[in-house]
């Protein structure tokens, strides 16, 4: 498992480490000087400006690296030492939908965490007066960061593993099938719509808005986002059973 990890990690870091580097080195500096003090008016714009860039190019840098890592399960050459390896298809799944998960969210969440650093400190000093003041007054909303953040890591995980079904599907059940890309994409959005309905099981604690042939919830107890969690968790272990499953027994490379 730990060799999976691993070159499921050199694999996301092929384009996304280079770039995540630059970005890291400039926002970095760009904060702690902006922290410091020292930096001019024009200086702390151009901060901002380049931050807001760097988030673009550290999105495109994501996907790409995304792609790179799902080539080693679906694209030749790469997939065929893969194939031919003796591991459960479930562990190769597994290491590269967690790999993606971690290098995604955590590279994209220094940018924007530094982006707005770099923009408070531009705004002035009394925003960070105003922001402390606020957690400390209300308390619980460090208590619904916590749990926005572990449902935002639930959808991510639910939404990659969606990514990586229909990818598998397209390579077994619609392997030369006509369209079978349209079909796969059909297939992706018919998980999402699924997973969307189901939400509905957690409707009693929350309060539910149509929008077209989506439903929008918004939860108005503090028990709907641990019930929303789990949901979402239990329809993404669902989904990478089956696509395991697929992989084991029946992917076409």
């Amino acid at each position: 498992m730990k060799a999976q990890f691993k070159y499921a990690l050199l694999a996301g870091l092929y384009f996304r480490g280079p770039v995540f580097a630059v970005i890291f080195i400039m926002n970095t500096v760009f904060t702690i000087l902006g922290f410091a003090g020292v930096l001019p008016l024009a200086a702390q714009i151009t901060a901002v400006s380049l931050g807001g860039i760097g988030i673009a190019v550290m999105l495109a840098g994501c996907i790409i690296g995304d792609i790179h890592i799902g080539k080693r399960l679906f694209a030749s050459p790469e997939s065929y030492l893969h194939a031919l390896t003796p591991v459960p298809r479930w562990k190769t799944l597994f290491a590269s939908i967690v790999t993606m998960t971690a290098l995604d969210l955590f590279t994209i969440a220094f940018v924007i965490f530094t982006q707005v650093c770099m923009s408070l400190n531009l705004a002035g000093e009394n925003v960070w007066s105003h922001i402390g003041a606020y957690f400390r007054e209300n308390p619980e909303m460090i208590s619904l960061v916590i749990h926005l953040s572990v449902l935002l890591l639930a959808f991510y995980i639910l939404a990659l593993t969606i990514i990586m079904f229909s990818i598998t599907i397209k390579k077994s059940v619609f392997f030369k099938t006509p369209a079978s890309g349209l079909l796969a994409f059909l297939t992706a959005c018919g998980c999402f719509y699924i997973a969307n309905l189901l939400q509905l099981l957690i409707a009693p604690f929350s309060y539910v808005e149509r929008y077209l042939f989506m439903i929008m919830i918004t939860p108005v107890s503090g028990t709907a986002i641990p019930f929303l969690i789990i949901l979402t968790l239990a329809e993404a272990a669902g989904l990478f059973i089956l696509t395991s499953k697929l992989l084991e027994r029946r992917i076409n490379l």
